[in-house]
């Protein structure tokens, strides 16, 4: 049967795709910029209180319409917490489930009682009858794969995305056609202390290098930097990329000729940015989208030379503990693919991990290097695996180094006006 056939019997509206997903359905939700938006608005209209529905998913940017005050019968489980959920998962109406992302696909193959329904959205359908999963794969595949029911949105405003990325018509139980515009997440202009960690970091990028690189001013900073010097052939390979990097492959400054793993390929899990950078990564045969089991596998990662990852804190306590997704007891974001990278940069050859922050929050009112964690702090990075540390104040390595080496070097990237009250710190908590 030709797949256009298929295609057309499996057309249906977003309310008759949703039919059946009823009491106790247990559903995985597309994320980031990709989140089937109109489906979850019908889910929202239809799904009854107390239904018991459960909905996993990754990262929600903006509002969401399912927020359990509304719709009780609805229940977030979440691999990341973002600002659609944040504020659930801290009262207690969603939850959130710690975990590296190279494990989630993993968790949801093992996930009992199983999957319900997929809800993603796609690319239309090629001359082939393929479908790109475009800005977001992650664990998509994975949950497609294990779904008794796949529901797709296709939105023609989805860039086609190369590599392991892609659904057949076949594989799909119901077709849902729906335009939208995709979430954008508009680059910034990095601020001074953005611009000043940006400049510590930069002297640790060796040239042939494979960066990972986060979303932000820091790695913007980073890039603009790198983007004036020639010759330096640098390669990606991230759980995400953004404006950035298309910024920097526009200005020759990666390649990816030195890679030694996906050679001349940007490989990543997850396109977030703008209009322009979905446009940009359109059938554009220098980018792959790869599910994060792979992007993120230690292995995989690691078999690139030179593999730079730069990641982001909260805090960092003298010791060398990083706090990344929450404040205190209260969640704000999520595990990621920090252990991933800073574990495969580790075992790179010539790899450099790299954790960076500035080093006040609230104004300059309080600082992020502290003496000890706050009272229910998660560690994300433990401190054996911690190398470099940088923040506007300069970049430490604490490999290797013991626990007072640590916090003296750590004190040096301080803040000056914290440092006197981190050494009274010091002495009280750990009496050196």
């Amino acid at each position: 049967m030709p797949w256009q056939t298929t295609y057309r019997s499996r057309l249906a509206t977003a309310e008759q795709a949703l039919a059946g997903l009823g009491p106790g359905a247990n559903l995985y939700l597309g994320g980031n910029a990709a989140t089937p938006r109109h489906l979850v608005a019908q889910l929202a209209r239809q799904a009854p209180p107390g239904a018991g529905i459960t909905l996993g998913h990754v990262l929600l940017l903006g509002r969401d319409p399912l927020a359990t005050r509304e719709h009780p019968g609805v229940r977030h489980h979440a691999w990341f917490v973002g600002p659609a959920d944040r504020d659930q998962v801290n009262e207690g109406r969603a939850d959130y489930v710690p975990c590296n992302l190279s494990e989630i696909p993993r968790l949801i193959r093992e996930r009992s009682p199983g999957l319900d329904a997929a809800l993603v959205t796609v690319s239309p359908p090629d001359k082939h009858g393929f479908l790109s999963l475009g800005t977001e794969v992650m664990a998509s595949l994975a949950a497609t794969e294990c779904a008794r029911k796949v529901v797709v949105q296709v939105n023609s405003r989805m860039p086609r995305v190369l590599g392991n990325s892609f659904l057949h018509v076949s594989e799909v139980d119901a077709i849902v056609e729906m335009d939208e515009e995709l979430p954008e997440l508009p680059p910034h202009d990095p601020t001074d202390v953005e611009r000043r960690i940006a400049e510590h970091i930069v002297p640790l990028v060796p040239r042939g290098a494979t960066l990972q690189l986060g979303i932000g001013g820091i790695p913007d900073a980073v890039i603009a930097l790198l983007c004036a010097t020639e010759g330096l052939d640098l390669g990606v390979h991230s759980e995400m990329i953004s404006d950035g990097v298309m910024k920097a492959v526009e200005a020759g400054l990666v390649t990816g000729r030195q890679k030694t793993r996906h050679r001349r390929k940007v490989v990543t899990t997850f396109v977030l940015g703008s209009r322009a950078l979905y446009d940009w990564v359109h059938e554009n045969p220098i980018v792959e989208a790869h599910p994060c089991d792979h992007t993120n596998d230690i292995e995989v990662a690691s078999c690139n030379d030179r593999l730079v990852a730069i990641n982001s804190a909260i805090s960092v306590d003298l010791t060398g503990q990083v706090s990344s997704d929450s404040m205190g007891t209260r969640i704000y974001s999520g595990v990621g693919g920090q252990v991933d990278f800073i574990r495969a940069a580790a075992r790179s050859r010539g790899g450099v991990p790299i954790i960076a922050l500035p080093s006040t929050a609230q104004g300059g009112k309080v600082s992020r290097i502290v003496p000890v964690l706050a009272e229910g702090s998660g560690v994300v990075t433990n401190r054996s695996d911690v190398h470099w540390v940088v923040t506007e104040h300069g970049a430490v390595n604490l490999y290797g180094c013991t626990l007072k080496e640590r916090a003296s070097r750590l004190l040096r990237i301080a803040h000056p006006d914290f440092r006197p009250a981190l050494e009274e710190g010091l002495r009280r908590h750990y009496r050196w």
